[in-house]
């Protein structure tokens, strides 16, 4: 009995999203899992095929889970709220961006002075 995909129309975007981090995120770690193994004086067939199968067993573990009922339709509820949000325009993100800039090295300004100025106090203070 072939897999078939549960509400194959919807939710595309975000399950190859996530089907895509987490492959990769498996991957990286079998890739570091090989390293580990390979700097020991293990067999080479050791060495290549555990990472292989763990990779293998745990990409489709991650592609059965995208097709659970409970999985998918999260993932289909998620990615329609994402179409809901009022993104903010370029221009907007620019002057915010600006905005928190400026606060920042103001703040930095004034903690800086404040301690300049208590560092001051306080030799005078001590000797």
């Amino acid at each position: 009995m072939p897999m078939q995909m549960y509400k194959p129309g919807q939710g595309k975007y975000s399950r190859l999203g996530t089907l895509f981090a987490v492959v990769i995120t498996v991957a990286i770690g079998c890739y570091r899992l090989y390293e580990m193994l390979n700097a020991s004086d293990l067999n080479f067939l050791i060495t290549a095929l555990v990472p292989a199968a763990i990779f293998a067993v745990l990409s489709g573990l991650t592609l059965w889970l995208m097709n659970k009922p409970a999985v998918a339709d999260f993932l289909i509820a998620a990615e329609g709220e994402l179409k809901k949000v009022n993104w903010s325009s370029r221009k907007e993100v620019a002057v915010s961006t600006f905005v928190v800039i400026i606060v920042v090295l103001l703040m930095a300004v004034l903690l800086g002075t404040t301690d300049f100025v208590f560092q001051l106090v306080f030799q005078k203070l001590i000797g």
